[in-house]
Formats: C-alpha cells, sequence, structure tokens
C-alpha cells in the first residue's frame, strides 16, 4: 500500500473540513481545491473573476510548493467557474501564472461555489525532483 504524506502551509488557507490541503503518494501532489481567501486575513478577495483568479492560483503554489512541487510541475488541473462568462478572465491570468507550462486542464460551470466565490480551482503535480 502507498505512503499517503499530508502536506500542509499557512501561505494559503486551512482546510476547513476533514481534509489536507494536499496530499503526497508515490512522487505526485494531489492538491485540494482553492478559493479566493487571503491566507493572512482570512477574507475573500473582492474585486472581479481576474482578481479571485489570481489570489486562487497565488494559493495553489504556495500548497504545491508545500507539497515538493510547483505550478511547473503541474500536470491536471480542474477549474471550477461559477458563470462560463468569466473564462477569458480566467484564462488570460492562468496563462500569466503558467507561462509556456501547459498542464492538462478541464474548465467547468458549476451551481454554486464555497462561499459565493467565482472561481475555484484543484490540481494534480509531481513532486520536484532534487538536484
Amino acid at each position: 500500500m502507498p505512503q499517503i504524506k499530508p502536506a500542509r502551509t499557512d501561505a494559503a488557507p486551512g482546510a476547513i473540513g476533514p481534509y489536507s490541503q494536499a496530499v503526497v503518494t508515490d512522487g505526485w501532489i494531489f492538491a485540494s481545491g482553492q478559493i479566493p481567501l487571503d491566507p493572512q486575513t482570512g477574507t475573500l478577495v473582492k474585486g472581479d473573476v481576474a482578481a479571485q483568479t489570481d489570489r486562487v492560483l497565488q494559493n495553489l503554489a504556495a500548497v504545491l510548493a508545500a507539497a515538493g512541487g510547483s505550478l511547473q510541475t503541474a500536470v491536471k488541473t480542474t477549474v471550477f467557474l461559477a458563470d462560463m462568462a468569466f473564462f477569458g478572465d480566467m484564462n488570460a491570468v492562468y496563462e500569466r501564472h503558467f507561462g509556456d507550462h501547459k498542464p492538462a486542464r478541464s474548465t467547468v460551470a458549476v451551481k454554486g461555489l464555497p462561499k459565493g466565490v467565482d472561481v475555484a480551482m484543484d490540481g494534480v503535480a509531481r513532486v520536484a525532483e532534487a538536484g
């Protein structure tokens, strides 16, 4: 049976239920969904979907880093939008954060997201190679 190790950081919002920010197993990182919550203040980011997406990706990057990875080791993300009309704005911020690295991605519209936010995201990444 593979060892499953939880990862945690104060640089991203803490889990508010019976789950981990991320788990690491066999060189893979499975990051839980992130919303645009400022980890320092515990408040939601005010503003449009671009501002929210920026915070979500900062949170996701922090969780991946705590687990030994990064956005550049991501292999798959899932983006949840409150409305597909937000796709273009979300996509522009997403592209800025990932640059030339293009992991696989699914983007879906959902009926509702925690705390009424417009965007949430989770991801799967590889642990970065040492050296």
